[in-house]
């Protein structure tokens, strides 16, 4: 042992040691019996040369005289000051009892998490009344959403600006009785039909079963075990959609797939759909110049698939009348080919496919978009009166025709997160609710599908994996808490912060939330639109993980026609797929 470069002491070492998964070779030193202040460093001899260690010092109170002033540091750290200890000593009492209690100089929690009072780890309630003040018109009713960051409502401006004021939000919303929501309209009735339609068709008489709740204890009903498909079925149309969103915004994730899994909408068209134990697929073959072998084609891969039972819906490229008819022809001459048990559309505008109807295209569904508020409407083209005078015809239409029609559900509407501020037109109200409102409107015209296209509109309002998941779970379950029957286009655009990972996550939480169905799009890249969403191969898979099977009149076509065995895709010989094709080249040649 070296003291000043001079040797202080010398003994002889034990054999050198190793320690597992540690690099290099250790020597313990015992010389607690040398008590002579100083600065020392330890050296030997190697077969690798001399070694040394790094210098310390022997002394009294070494450890205090280093280690304490730290120490009195981070206790001093720890210890409540500031505003927060100002806060603490004018405290108002938990539980809405009167009075205040002073409890100023205590402790941050032992971790230092100054945050971990707002988790679901707090067990106490006299840190969140420290939470300061906010301006009572950012707080009211759905105003301000207490959701993490969304990228539209932070463009709206009606993102909590921190997460201080969003547990605030949240909270104070929770608190909301459900009456002043229905009282007090977020869109003047007298300036928007669709919150006129709204109230109008609000069902007062049911309401006096839910309207002593607020929006926290709504909440905990919906998710009471004793709270099923029925009891929330009697009350559907006492549910506004602004209450449904303010629901929505209050729960976590877990909640919103627990809750839609309990809910289940059946309609019905050539098939059914919605039952439980059932995943459909709608069919999305679009084609960059609407060519109609490229469509069948691809369909028919659907097909062999076991994915078509929702829809065969294609989005046209052009949306004139005479490419609209002509695809409308070509897909009805398919499923006549093989008699499937399904349905088709093209999803233009409704004038144009009611045009199409009028030089005598076959209409399956009718589709249309559609917003939550009139002036988001009227910037897609259309009106309520459009819709209902659309759906009319489309009975009619289907009474004159030679198909067994299983039930009078018979539009198709598409929503999305951020339509109407993309359009300039959300009326100061925040995305999930407009969102909600969409899903009023879809109601009262009875559609057969609905589907949120949660990630189609961009990163302006839904900017990466974690809001498109969000965003996802929220429309699926406030849709069918209002009664609808709810897919889901899980996708994203090529500028989100997303990926295939992403959609594969929110499809399998969609899955173990009951969605009735999602889109199959060839090798999940659709050509025409620019997107990409999910593939018949990913169908496929969400339904081998939760047991799932096609509606039950396409899974018995499926079986007949060989395609099947059993709820699986069979594995075709030469022969059996040399018979199907047929049916697809005489699909290929019909005339119109």
């Amino acid at each position: 042992m070296l003291l000043a470069g001079r040797r202080s002491l010398a003994e002889r070492l034990p054999r050198s040691t190793r320690v597992h998964a540690w690099d290099g070779a250790y020597w313990i030193a015992d010389f607690s019996s040398w008590q002579k202040p100083g600065h020392y460093r330890l050296q030997t001899k190697t077969a690798a040369g001399e070694i040394s260690s790094c210098p310390f010092e022997i002394a009294d109170n070494v450890l205090e005289r280093n280690a304490l002033s730290n120490v009195l540091y981070y206790f001093e750290g720890q210890h409540s000051s500031g505003l927060i200890d100002q806060a603490d000593r004018h405290l108002p009492l938990p539980g809405g009892e009167k009075g205040f209690v002073d409890v100023h100089g205590g402790w941050y929690d032992a971790t230092g998490d100054y945050g971990i009072h707002f988790s679901h780890q707090n067990l106490t309630s006299f840190f969140n009344p420290s939470i300061r003040k906010y301006r009572e018109d950012r707080l009211r009713g759905s105003g301000l959403t207490p959701r993490f960051p969304i990228s539209g409502d932070q463009l709206a401006k009606l993102a909590a600006r921190s997460e201080c004021e969003r547990v605030a939000a949240k909270r104070k919303l929770a608190d909301v009785p459900l009456a002043q929501i229905v009282q007090q309209p977020l869109i003047d009735p007298a300036a928007d039909d669709v919150s006129r339609l709204l109230l109008e068709t609000f069902d007062q008489n049911a309401f006096l079963s839910i309207g002593s709740m607020t929006v926290g204890e709504f909440r905990e009903f919906i998710l009471d075990d004793a709270t099923g498909t029925a009891e929330l079925k009697r009350v559907q149309w006492a549910i506004i959609p602004e209450i449904a969103a303010a629901v929505a915004k209050i729960m976590s994730n877990k909640d919103l797939i627990l809750a839609g899994a309990k809910i289940r909408n059946v309609t019905r068209c050539r098939n059914t759909m919605g039952e439980s134990g059932v995943l459909g697929v709608r069919i999305q073959p679009n084609h960059p110049a609407d060519d109609v072998g490229g469509i069948l084609l691809a369909a028919f891969e659907g097909l062999l698939y076991g994915c078509g039972d929702a829809v065969i819906g294609v989005n046209p490229a052009s949306d004139s009348v005479e490419a609209v008819s002509s695809i409308l022809h070509a897909l009805d001459r398919l499923v006549d080919a093989y008699k499937i048990p399904t349905q088709s559309c093209c999803l233009a505008h409704i004038t144009v496919q009611l045009a199409a109807l009028e030089r005598g295209a076959p209409v399956d569904l009718l589709f249309q978009s559609i917003a939550g508020t009139e002036a988001a409407n009227r910037s897609f083209g259309i009106t309520l009166a459009m819709l209902q005078e659309g759906r009319e015809r489309i009975l009619e239409h289907h009474s004159q025709r030679d198909v067994r029609w299983k039930g009078k559900n018979v539009m198709y509407f598409e929503t999305g997160q951020g339509s109407a501020l993309s359009a300039e037109a959300n009326c100061g109200v925040d995305q999930l609710t407009l969102e909600a409102r969409a899903y009023g409107v879809a109601r009262v015209f009875d559609p057969f599908l609905v589907n949120s296209v949660v990630g189609f509109i961009g990163p302006e309002y839904l900017c990466d994996e974690r809001q498109i998941i969000r965003a996802g779970l929220e429309d699926h379950f406030v849709g069918k808490l209002l009664g609808l029957p709810m897919g889901c286009d899980v996708c994203y655009t090529n500028h989100a912060a997303a990926d295939q990972n992403s959609a594969d996550n929110l499809l399998v939480l969609l899955g173990a939330a009951g969605c009735n169905y999602f889109m199959g799009v060839p090798c999940s890249d659709d050509v025409m639109l620019n997107y990409q969403s999910t593939s018949y191969h990913d169908a496929i898979a969400v339904r081998r993980l939760f047991n799932l099977r096609p509606a039950p009149e396409f899974l018995n076509w499926l079986q007949e026609t060989g395609i099947y065995q059993g709820a699986e895709p069979a594995a075709l010989d030469a022969s059996a797929r040399r018979q199907l094709m047929r049916g697809l080249e005489s699909s290929l040649t019909g005339n119109i």
